[in-house]
């Protein structure tokens, strides 16, 4: 992207060098946190807080963002039809999609049946005192509780719990509300845009010790669980990496084909996100980065603003290969032998228990104990088979669902005759282009510059003193009101 001058005219924007990217120095730091937590354990497992610490600082920003990027989108559009029509063309895209995940994930554990030979009595399987606790939470999970668990207690609960289905309810409520104001709502407008450059602003701080939580995260993860825990379960666990691999190349890659894009390009200009995720076991941190990116991508403001959100709860696509992997294994480990017509039910089952988890701490084993007590042939406690080996698989997972949810809002963009593919897919090559109508004209991969302090990630609101540049804002950037006031 082009910096702007006070003149007005744009300078070609300096390439900053690989070493001073901040995906080579999160990659760097997971490096090391991995010979840290093999060559000596206990080390490793005393980093935790470090990990921990900055997951939660970034976890901490999730649900403003997250509320008032909604907000923003909703309130400004012209058309409120026009959102809600996206939202229904958003879950109707999520529940294709993860059918076919699970579809995926069944085929696989079909295919190579690695639970025959296991002849566990579930009988004797002892749990342990967290697994309990998960057990019983998804023996008593309806699947229509989502439903339910989706209106808060209070406003204020969901922001300090980090519901993000609480806080996307809030939201839309709060953006529809604004919208219909009109004129009298346009001042809160306006706050709304400003509040939500100030976080991204805070992000970018934040983003700068991705490298050390990266580092802390990875060395606890190799010194807690140990590389020798890879050995009794590596080929479910090379399975589930397999299938996975193969769901975001030949599904994912063939609706990124469709639209005419290339995966394997966004994939790469997503890579500091991918890095943060590697390093972090969960995709939650990288939702403000896809934000940016999307948007700076072509993609409009309130489609990004609702669909990635939304998609985070209900568009969990590794989670759904996970969930058909781990059922069918479970199964087949306990010698439980499930027809076709079985397994297909048990493909229905998920579909509804997985959202009934969505957002709730623990979620993948709530939901899969929910799916093998509503179905009844599967016992329970046969998830402490594949317990010991879940934060392996968590990377693989949240990367899943994090791409799922990139392809997703562009399908959905497209969809919506709102997707602007040439521009989506220069930046996605790498290409400079000139920024979008509603962005500061700044770099947009400013916070991966270690070294340099550009508004990362803020350009939700415009500075004052750029709006005499600025040409007139479209319909989709302000209301009638909003743009009437001011």
């Amino acid at each position: 992207m082009d910096h702007t001058t006070t003149a007005g005219q744009a300078t070609p924007a300096r390439k900053t060098p690989w070493y001073r990217q901040l995906y080579f120095w999160v990659l760097t730091a997971i490096v090391f946190g991995i010979l840290l937590g093999w060559l000596a354990p206990a080390a490793g497992i005393a980093m935790e807080p470090i990990g921990t610490t900055f997951v939660n600082a970034m976890k901490m920003l999730i649900g403003p963002i997250v509320f008032l990027t909604i907000v923003g989108g909703i309130a400004s559009v012209a058309d409120l039809k026009k959102v809600g029509m996206t939202g229904l063309k958003a879950l109707t895209y999520f529940q294709i999609g993860t059918i076919c995940a699970m579809a995926f994930g069944l085929v696989a554990i079909n295919i190579f049946r690695l639970g025959d030979g296991v002849n566990a009595d579930a009988s004797t399987i002892k749990t342990s005192e967290s697994a309990a606790k998960l057990i019983d939470a998804g023996q008593h999970q309806e699947w229509w509780q989502f439903l339910t668990h989706i209106i808060p207690n209070s406003i204020a609960a969901p922001f300090v719990e980090g519901d993000i289905l609480q806080i996307i309810f809030i939201a839309v409520v709060f953006g529809i509300a604004l919208n219909a104001m009109g004129k009298v709502g346009a001042p809160v407008l306006d706050g709304v845009q400003r509040l939500t450059a100030v976080m991204f602003k805070i992000l970018g701080f934040i983003m700068k010790a991705a490298p050390i939580g990266a580092f802390g995260a990875m060395a606890y993860a190799v010194g807690k669980f140990g590389v020798s825990s890879l050995t009794s379960m590596g080929g479910l666990i090379a399975l589930f990496y397999a299938t996975s691999i193969l769901f975001v190349v030949i599904v994912l890659g063939s609706i990124m084909a469709f639209l005419k894009l290339n995966i394997f390009t966004m994939i790469r200009h997503l890579k500091e996100e991918y890095m943060l995720i590697l390093g972090t076991s969960t995709a939650e941190p990288a939702l403000p980065g896809l934000i940016s990116k999307l948007e700076h991508a072509g993609v409009k403001k309130e489609t990004v603003g609702l669909v990635v959100p939304t998609g985070y709860s209900f568009n969990l696509d590794g989670a759904a290969i996970y969930l058909s992997l781990a059922a069918l294994y479970i199964a087949q480990a306990t010698n439980t032998n499930l027809t076709i017509g079985q397994q297909l039910g048990l493909l229905a089952v998920m579909l509804l228990t997985s959202k009934g988890a969505a957002g709730v701490a623990g979620g993948g084993f709530i939901a899969l104990t929910a799916t093998l007590t509503t179905l009844g042939t599967i016992p329970a406690a046969g998830i402490m088979l594949i317990f010991g080996i879940d934060k392996f698989m968590s990377e693989c997972r949240a990367l899943v669902n994090f791409t799922g949810n990139a392809v997703a809002t562009l399908f959905i963009a497209w969809w919506d005759r709102t997707l602007d593919a040439d521009r989506a897919r220069r930046v996605f090559a790498g290409e400079t282009v000139e920024p979008m109508p509603a962005e500061d004209p700044v770099h947009a991969d400013g916070v991966t510059h270690i070294d340099e302090d550009p508004t990362e990630y803020g350009h939700h609101a415009a500075r004052p003193e750029d709006a005499k540049h600025r040409t007139p804002d479209t319909a989709h950037d302000r209301s009638p009101a909003y743009s009437e006031s001011v």
